[in-house]
């Protein structure tokens, strides 16, 4: 996810986010261990989401977004107080993997364990198996670009805003749609409905890695 401010009403998570980094600033927590707390609060989320009970996917996605807030202040801390690494990039997106992937690991083992209907179990594996996939291509795309990202990390350049509705459609799906689905996740927790994440998140996170290797995929970011 990126760290990057931004005026408009999407994402939804900056408009949090921008409110929390100046505290984080302030204090003494680095930018790794900022990093850190989010993977914590990740993988609590995906336990709650594993076990069968209505309150404790309302509580997990309570903790998916604080995870998520925590993803978009870590960038900022680290460029505030002189942090930036190629570590701290590794870590944050081993932490954005290790998230997702155990979150739709467990999703489909708890509605497999609420419903006793093993194609949850199967849905969510193969989520896990997109989002593990994507991690693989990202990474190896990054470290292909890892001179112009460190160039990129001593200053702040404003992000490429795509031009063409292709440009647009791709935008929304890898950025935007990925940038607030805490949010999603919060509101079908509520209601009780986030069993349709596991069939949208199977195939979804296929596209998503596919859409990885569109030309010109990775020049738009939030």
């Amino acid at each position: 996810m990126s760290d990057r401010h931004s005026p408009s009403l999407f994402p939804l998570v900056r408009h949090i986010s921008a409110r929390l980094t100046p505290v984080l600033c302030r204090s003494s927590l680095s930018a790794n261990q900022v990093t850190f707390i989010s993977l914590l609060l990740g993988l609590g989320a995906s336990w709650s989401f594993g076990v069968a009970s209505r309150g404790l996917e309302i509580l997990g996605g309570g903790l998916l977004v604080a995870c998520y807030v925590l993803d978009n202040c870590d960038g900022e801390v680290a460029r505030f107080k002189g942090q930036c690494s190629e570590f701290g990039r590794r870590f944050d997106n081993f932490v954005d993997w290790a998230v997702h992937t155990a979150f739709f690991a467990a999703l489909g083992w708890g509605e497999t364990q609420a419903g006793g209907q093993q194609v949850w179990l199967w849905l969510g594996g193969i989520a896990a198996l997109g989002s593990t996939i994507n991690y693989i291509i990202g990474t190896i795309a990054e470290e292909r670009e890892s001179a112009k990202r460190q160039e990129a990390a001593a200053k702040e350049t404003p992000a490429k805003r795509p031009e063409t509705w292709r440009q647009w459609i791709m935008f929304a799906f890898r950025e935007l749609s990925r940038a607030d689905f805490c949010f999603i996740v919060m509101g079908l927790a509520v209601f009780g409905h986030t069993w349709i994440l596991l069939p949208f998140g199977a195939i979804g996170a296929q596209a998503f890695w596919a859409v990885h290797l569109a030309p010109g995929a990775r020049e738009y970011h939030v």
